[in-house]
């Protein structure tokens, strides 16, 4: 029988040791972040993503969307419609929905990531989410807001609308009261995106090591 190195592990060993500790993890949490247009959802979204501490067992799932990407805008990834629907066609999206004459998607890597105990931050639309907590009984929702003021301004700033694409969001804006639903957090983004920014990085950081602590 050949001799081992006690110093190296058993590559069999090492992978139930490793099923094993996803086994004691629990399941990660959807964070579904929505905010009507102008609300500096990207935005937040973007500090987030950059000052969530290395190591923090939190991702943020790009979506799929049917129009080009912005160096200025979301870093979304973009399909043609085509490919949206074949994607949709072979179970490649875990949520789906049409809005502002685009499709939008997340994709089912997400389900992998959630299984393995990641906490999943998703930007994702106020009509689709009766739709979405149906899917993720436990997700968590994070509602942005501004007032009515800044939402025009910041709309003509993005440059990506016309004026009436911009009336019609902005009309659109109020409709849904998605306060109904009882969010776990509500962010209120009118001053500088430190505040808000900060805000939202210490509640996912507090939420992450909350349900990892009752383990």
């Amino acid at each position: 029988m050949p001799e081992t190195n006690g110093n190296l592990a058993d590559p069999a060993t090492g992978s139930r040791r490793e099923e094993d500790q996803h086994a004691r993890i629990a399941s990660g949490r959807l964070i579904y972040v929505v905010g009507p247009s102008g609300s500096g959802k990207d935005t937040l979204l973007a500090y987030a993503r950059r000052h969530v501490p290395r190591g923090a067992p939190i991702v943020f799932a790009h979506r799929y969307i049917t129009r080009p990407v912005r160096a200025d805008g979301e870093n979304h990834v973009a399909v043609s419609v085509t490919e949206f629907a074949l994607r949709v066609a072979y179970g490649c999206m875990a949520m789906h929905w049409a809005s502002h004459g685009h499709r939008y998607g997340i994709g089912v890597e997400i389900r992998e990531w959630l299984t393995r105990g990641l906490d999943v931050v998703v930007s994702g639309s106020r009509e689709y989410f009766p739709q979405a907590l149906k899917r993720y009984p436990d997700l968590a929702l994070v509602v942005v807001t501004a007032p009515p003021e800044l939402l025009r301004p910041r709309l003509e700033a993005r440059g990506r609308e016309t004026p009436e694409s911009i009336a019609a969001r902005l009309e659109r804006a109020p409709a849904y009261d998605v306060a109904s639903h009882c969010p776990e957090l509500e962010i209120v983004n009118d001053g500088p995106i430190e505040r808000a920014g900060g805000e939202f990085v210490a509640y996912l950081l507090k939420t992450a090591t909350a349900r990892r602590g009752a383990l």
